[in-house]
């Protein structure tokens, strides 16, 4: 398969798929659309894995969301043995949520940060990238302030780790210095309709962005309201050429470049 669009980030294991979900994945295969499967928690990941073991163009990511952390403690022995299969890319979907929590105070932030520390380890021990949900308090930077603090400090013990900030909200200072930590930054299909992501789309380097669904959520504005799939990556490909003005071929062969560089796949480039 000819990979030419990489979903760097969708859920195609949950049950919103459960009656159209094959289907799917053979249009994505058709398309040349690869994906990484995203886990949230055990039984997620353990999911993501299986369809990533069933489809050569499907990948998947294992962990637990900081949203889970309060219904789930951390299996880091179900972790690493799933971190082990040549088909999990990277660890997560883990980070700092300080919007969602019904109150983000100090003993949840500090939660938080202790589990996405041992993700951090974890990804060290493995050699593979992270895949980083991090969003702030409404009207913050909060989120992202905490998270570059804690990744100074990690990559003093772990100077190689790397990885995807997955949905980012940012300001372009934030994504400049996460970027500069060997990080990318990741936009979803929201940035057909919205556009307060302008900004740091136009001056982020290129080779800094990746492009994803969050499928089964936020759908392009072509399907706003209805169930997402990762076949909206193209679409969101495109606005990204789009907002920045740039050659959508131009764009979409490096978006993808950049997708097979940070979590190693083994792609094959179209024409």
């Amino acid at each position: 398969m000819n990979i030419r669009y990489i979903d760097a980030h969708c859920h195609l294991q949950f049950e919103q798929y459960a009656h159209d979900r094959e289907a799917i994945i053979e249009e994505m295969r058709g398309k040349g659309i690869a994906a990484i499967v995203v886990g949230c928690d055990r039984e997620s990941s353990r999911a993501a894995l299986a369809l990533a073991e069933a489809h050569e163009h499907l990948y998947a990511a294992v962990g637990l969301h900081p949203n889970y952390i309060g219904q789930e403690s951390l299996d880091e022995e179900t972790l690493q043995t799933l971190a082990a299969h040549p088909k999990v890319v990277a660890i997560g979907e883990c980070g700092l949520d300080f919007f969602r929590p019904l109150e983000a105070n100090e003993d949840v932030k500090r939660a938080q940060k202790e589990v996405l520390r041992k993700h951090i380890e974890l990804a060290a021990s493995f050699n593979k990238p992270l895949i980083i949900h991090a969003r702030p308090s409404k009207g913050t930077e909060d989120a992202y302030q905490d998270l570059i603090e804690l990744l100074r400090e990690e990559k003093a013990a772990y100077p190689k780790i790397s990885g995807d900030i997955h949905f980012f909200v940012g300001s372009p200072m934030s994504a400049e210095t996460l970027i500069g930590l060997g990080f990318t930054v990741s936009f979803t299909a929201v940035i057909t309709f919205a556009r307060e992501y302008d900004s740091v789309i136009r001056t982020a380097p290129l080779a800094g962005i990746l492009s994803e669904t969050d499928a089964p959520y936020i759908a392009p504005v072509t399907r706003r309201g209805e169930r997402n799939d990762p076949l909206a990556v193209v679409e969101v490909a495109m606005k990204i050429a789009e907002i920045r003005g740039e050659d959508p071929e131009t764009v979409r062969v490096a978006l993808l470049a950049n997708a097979l560089r940070m979590f190693s796949l083994p792609g094959r480039n179209a024409p």
